[in-house]
């Protein structure tokens, strides 16, 4: 594809240029419709991540079907990185205002003081459930059984065969060997279990038993599908390597990419059964990812190479455009248009009051105060009045026990409709500038000032909340001690894949 075309396709994808599906049916009032709704969201894949955007090196059709299925949030912004944007879509409100200001060091635990949505659906009649990556805390008052979700089939930490120091860690088997993402050991609700093959495989095997017994009882239910992959290690079966092993892709390479595919494949196994049980004009079903793509270059036959960005000049982690803008799929047949781009400035912070609407759930006094929006005035016209405004963004992993006003201006941005402003000195305007190629900064010195005010007032009221600063580490990790005590008490129950 030559650049030239990347660029237009990639200017409709970000601002919502009009193309052949650009007629638009305005949905009735979704407010209180109570769909069932599946959020699936990736770990570490970012917008070049996918052949519809514009990668030539990847096959993800399903995805792709999808996206060409869906209205499409274009200009849809997360956290940099995996604990907080989960904690900013459980509370509504930015990750430091729960307390999770790094991934790691207690400081990935989201405040007990969050009231979850999952459990205000659940007051109101849904079942909940969670496949996958939590990454909120390991400790049992902070795990997702007590957070609002119903069925439970996680691993531990942030990542399969991960161990830190504190509470943060996986489960003991899954560390000790090389093969981190196969036959794992997961919690299913109070009791470990043995799996089989392949890490995502079984995450969407669990998911689709679970979302079919939903159906069958004709209970209503919110389904979290969070998989690990493609966060590294780049580890993938055989038959999902062999392709970018034989183009003369490196391991990672081939690992990373052959990740990807697999979760297209089992995405594309969710679509199918949502056709055969009939489901989908009762279902609002979202893809995602957590954060910017992390994979930026591999070698291919030996040298050094670029990998697929979509254009964008950094990834995970970064406080530029490439660390936070994501891909945003969102499908509910008969109710959302096809084809249909919303370039709106919209957030996973979003998603809380969202959710909440939908289902008729009231948000009751005296919880957090939600930062987020509903987006249901765009989902029900896209091209609805949408009020500019603040986003914040904050890489945050500053070293445990130092200042955070130390470090209020390294790796930060505030981000409005046209303006993303970084590090307290770069101005880049997005509205043309889509790759943050020119600072503008001395040409605008009213809005660097705006933003700059805007920043030190949410900074100034941010602080206080970051409640694990200077918890102190957990002396084992709870993972290693439920692990060795049913181990002793019961042993490791082996899972079996449920039948679809």
């Amino acid at each position: 594809m030559k650049l030239s075309s990347v660029f237009f396709a990639l200017s409709a994808i970000l601002f919502g240029v009009a193309s052949c599906n650009d007629t638009v049916t305005y949905a009735e009032s979704l407010a209180g419709s109570r769909p069932n709704i599946i959020l699936v969201m990736t770990d570490d894949q970012g917008m070049g991540d996918l052949s519809c955007m514009g990668n030539e090196v990847l096959r993800t059709p399903n995805l792709d079907r999808f996206y060409k299925m869906s209205t499409r949030f274009t200009d849809f912004h997360v956290s940099p990185t995996c604990a907080p944007t989960r904690s900013s879509i459980f509370s509504g409100r930015h990750e430091f205002r729960n307390g999770v200001t790094h991934t790691i060091k207690e400081r990935e635990r989201m405040a007990l003081s969050t009231t979850t949505f999952p459990q205000l659906l659940r007051n109101a009649g849904y079942e909940t459930a969670i496949f996958g990556k939590w990454h909120l805390g390991d400790e049992d008052e902070y795990q997702p059984y007590n957070r609002g979700f119903s069925e439970v089939f996680i691993h531990g930490a942030g990542g399969i065969g991960q161990a830190y120091e504190g509470s943060c860690a996986d489960f003991p088997p899954n560390r000790e060997k090389d093969g981190k993402y196969f036959d794992n050991v997961i919690l299913h609700n109070d009791t470990i279990v043995q799996t089989d093959g392949f890490c995502t495989d079984a995450f969407f095997q669990a998911a689709l038993g679970w979302i079919k017994k939903q159906h069958d009882s004709k209970t209503p239910f919110f389904a979290y599908v969070s998989t690990n992959a493609p966060h590294g290690p780049m580890l993938a079966p055989e038959k999902y390597k062999k392709r970018f092993a034989d183009l003369g892709w490196d391991a990672n390479t081939q690992g990373r990419y052959g990740m990807i595919e697999n979760i297209d494949d089992n995405f594309g196994v969710l679509m199918e059964k949502l056709d055969e049980w009939k489901l989908w004009d009762d279902t609002l079903v979202i893809f995602m990812t957590d954060n910017g793509q992390a994979g930026r270059s591999g070698k291919l036959n030996g040298k050094r190479a670029p990998i697929f960005t979509a254009g964008f000049k950094t990834g995970k982690g970064s406080p530029y455009e490439g660390g936070t803008h994501v891909p945003a799929f969102w499908r509910w047949k008969g109710k959302l248009g096809e084809g249909i781009d919303i370039p709106s400035l919209t957030a996973h912070i979003d998603l809380y009051k969202t959710f909440c609407e939908l289902t008729g759930v009231k948000i009751p006094d005296g919880i957090q105060e939600i930062d987020g929006r509903t987006l249901l005035p765009l989902l029900e016209n896209p091209k609805s009045s949408w009020p500019d405004r603040n986003l914040f963004v904050h890489q945050g992993r500053w070293n445990k026990g130092d200042d955070p006003d130390q470090s209020k201006f390294k790796n930060c941005a505030v981000r409005t409709q046209r303006w993303r402003f970084v590090n307290n000195k770069e101005l880049y305007d997005i509205s043309v500038d889509p790759y943050e190629k020119t600072d503008v900064s001395s040409n605008h010195p009213e809005v660097v000032a705006e933003m700059r005010k805007a920043y030190d007032a949410w900074w100034a009221v941010t602080v206080p909340l970051m409640v694990n600063e200077d918890v102190p580490y957990a002396s084992e990790h709870p993972q290693d001690v439920r692990y060795e005590k049913q181990l002793q008490d019961i042993g490791i129950p082996k899972w079996t894949a449920p039948r679809l």
